[in-house]
């Protein structure tokens, strides 16, 4: 895989709440994570190689170049902040790791960052969702897509997936039988 990304490192502040002086070496990483776990986990291998390879040839038009302005970079900003945004108050060097602070600014605890993290994975689920019906739709646009070789990724085609977990004996409800749910209160 190369080193070419989908975005621009000037998309994820412009989208997203980070704060345009982030250092770019801060966080390109994980924009190519996500490409690499996320983009590649959706559109397959061969349709993301093959779109890097437009990118890097200069030749990305049509349904490719709508695929990518109009889906893949909307996905990639956002999967780029799940994944950069747990790290983001942590510095790593030769003495060691260190969590930043500011004279002027409080740091937030775990919890204020992990809601952080779920709001900005709602907001990559649903341009992948919204991606997802797309290439259902218009898969024979992108003859790559369903084009993959035993080694390579093939295209994640799952929606949403939620944390529920299903009773695994849905006839009872708390203990009831499901017909008979008028006497409980919740």
């Amino acid at each position: 895989m190369s080193y070419t990304l989908l975005i621009t490192t000037s998309d994820v502040p412009r989208f997203t709440a980070l704060n345009g002086n982030v250092d770019i070496d801060k966080f390109v990483q994980f924009a190519l994570v996500s490409q690499d776990i996320h983009i590649q986990n959706y559109c397959g291998t061969n349709l993301l190689e093959k779109i890097l390879a437009d990118i890097n040839g200069s030749t990305l038009a049509g349904n490719y170049l709508n695929l990518v302005n109009n889906h893949l970079k909307k996905m990639l900003i956002h999967w780029t902040m799940v994944e950069y945004l747990p790290f983001s108050a942590y510095s790593i060097a030769n003495s060691g790791i260190y969590k930043k602070s500011s004279e002027n600014a409080e740091t937030v605890d775990k919890n204020e960052v992990d809601y952080l993290v779920e709001k900005e994975r709602n907001i990559a689920q649903h341009y992948t969702d919204r991606f997802i019906d797309y290439m259902c739709s218009n898969s024979e646009l992108f003859p790559e897509y369903n084009n993959n070789e035993s080694d390579d990724m093939n295209p994640d085609k799952t929606r949403f997936r939620c944390g529920w977990v299903l009773d695994s004996q849905p006839e009872l409800v708390r203990g009831h039988n499901k017909r008979d749910v008028s006497n409980l209160t919740y």
